[in-house]
C-alpha cells in the first residue's frame, strides 16, 4: 500500500505539516471565494508583506508574489525548514 502524496504549500511548495491554513488569494473582504492551503508562517508572511488591496490586485498570480524582494528572501530562508517550522513574523512597517 502506498501512502498518499502530502499536499504542498501554495506559496513555498514545501509539504504541509500537521497544521495548515486557508489563504484567500483575493481577500474575502474584496469578494474572494477560492482558497489555497498554506503553512501558518507563510500565511502570516503574506499578510505582513502585502495589504488586502495589494492582494486583491495580484489575485492568484503566485508569480507576482514570489517576485517581491521580501517574499523572495523569505522563500529562500524557509526552503530547508521542517514543514511544521514556525517563528515569529515581522510586522509590516507602515
Amino acid at each position: 500500500m502506498t501512502e498518499a502524496p502530502r499536499p504542498v504549500c501554495w506559496l513555498c511548495s514545501r509539504p504541509i505539516g500537521r497544521r495548515s491554513e486557508q489563504h484567500h488569494p483575493v481577500p474575502k473582504s474584496r469578494g474572494g471565494r477560492t482558497t489555497e492551503e498554506v503553512h501558518p508562517i507563510c500565511h502570516r508572511t503574506l499578510h505582513s508583506t502585502f495589504s488586502n488591496s495589494e492582494l486583491a490586485r495580484i489575485g492568484a498570480d503566485r508569480g507576482v508574489i514570489i517576485a517581491n524582494p521580501a517574499m523572495a528572501r523569505f522563500l529562500v530562508w524557509i526552503a530547508d525548514k521542517h514543514p511544521d517550522f514556525h517563528a515569529p513574523t515581522a510586522r509590516k512597517k507602515r
